[in-house]
Parts: C-alpha cells; sequence; structure tokens
C-alpha cells in the first residue's frame, strides 16, 4: 500500500479534520496486506488513528482509516443515532458499529448508505441520501449535500487544498507519520 495512495484518499483525515476515509489497494498477497495495515496501524496509531480493512478481495481491499474519538462523537448524536437504530446497528459501543459496517459491506456488494456517518459526512445529509435514493440533492462534492450546502462547499473546498498540501509534503520527502496528526 503506497504512501501516495494513503495521502491522495485520506488527508483530510490525517490532518485531524474529517472522520474517515476509504480507498481501494491493491495487493500481491494477504500476507503483504496484513503486513502493510500492521505497520500502519502501528505507526497511526499513537496519533489516534486506525486502519481496518472493510473487505478484502482476490487483489484488491477496501480501507478504512479513521479516527475512533471523533467516530465515537458523530455517532454519538442523535440523528446519527437514529440512523444507524433504522438500519439494525448494534449502538452499544462505536466499535460494534464498526463491526456492524462491515458485516453490512462484506454481505452485500455494495455501500450500505449509512456509511456517510462513518466517514464523517453530516447526519442530514445521510438522511437526505437515503430518503431521496440519491436524488434531489443541493449539491455533489464528497458526498450528495441534502442540508447546508455553504458549509459543505466550504468543507470540499477545505478537504481539496488539504490533499494539495499533503501530496506536496509527501513530494518533499515528509512521510505519512510526520503529516499525520495527533488526535485523540
Amino acid at each position: 500500500m503506497s504512501d501516495h495512495l494513503i495521502v491522495q484518499h485520506c488527508s483530510p483525515t490525517l490532518a485531524g479534520i474529517k472522520t474517515g476515509n476509504i480507498f481501494t489497494c491493491r495487493f500481491t498477497s494477504r500476507e503483504e496486506l496484513t503486513t502493510d495495515i500492521r505497520r500502519l496501524n502501528k505507526m497511526l496509531g499513537a496519533k489516534g488513528l486506525r486502519v481496518l480493512p472493510l473487505r478484502i478481495g482476490q487483489s484488491s481491499a477496501l480501507i478504512y482509516i479513521y479516527r475512533p474519538a471523533r467516530l465515537c462523537e458523530d455517532l454519538s448524536c442523535r440523528e446519527a443515532s437514529e440512523i444507524l437504530n433504522r438500519c439494525g446497528y448494534q449502538l452499544a459501543n462505536t466499535n460494534q458499529c464498526v463491526v456492524n459496517l462491515v458485516s453490512r459491506i462484506r454481505e452485500s456488494g455494495d455501500f450500505p448508505h449509512e456509511i456517510g456517518l462513518f466517514l464523517g459526512y453530516p447526519p442530514e445529509d445521510v438522511r437526505g441520501f437515503i430518503t431521496h435514493n440519491a436524488r434531489d440533492f443541493k449539491c455533489v462534492g464528497c458526498w450528495k449535500v441534502y442540508g447546508d450546502e455553504e458549509k459543505a462547499k466550504n468543507l470540499f473546498a477545505q478537504y481539496k487544498k488539504c490533499t494539495s498540501c499533503y501530496l506536496n509534503q509527501l513530494r518533499k520527502g515528509n512521510t505519512i507519520e510526520q503529516l499525520a496528526v495527533a488526535g485523540s
């Protein structure tokens, strides 16, 4: 798993301005993938990040990099909890919610609509996506917006700028460990 791939897809999470990101990576063996994930968790765990494979195929894996403490905050809001409850999640704790998400992804070939809550999307936008069947949105960027359009556009610009800056820092020789901001 290349550092460039991680920075390209996860800079806002590494920077601590987003809860999580997902991306697909190719691998030549499961052993290689497991080694990469362990290395990343060891390196990024001290910064408050976790790396988790959501789905593993023959030669590619769907990887989730997230900040557990921030996810706990996101999922504890009333609207997020209601969405997850309606989707059948066990709301005992955040880790159980992640386990439920992994099960739902592995059981179906598609992304469950509530995945946005695990990526830091506003609950009103996740609810809107579910309610409107991904139609009738106000704008689209990193996600489809049904709520505060201006706030979302500002976040999209912030994420884009962050990714550009992080890719530039990576080209200058900085490592992922150096780029990852410490957080709880």
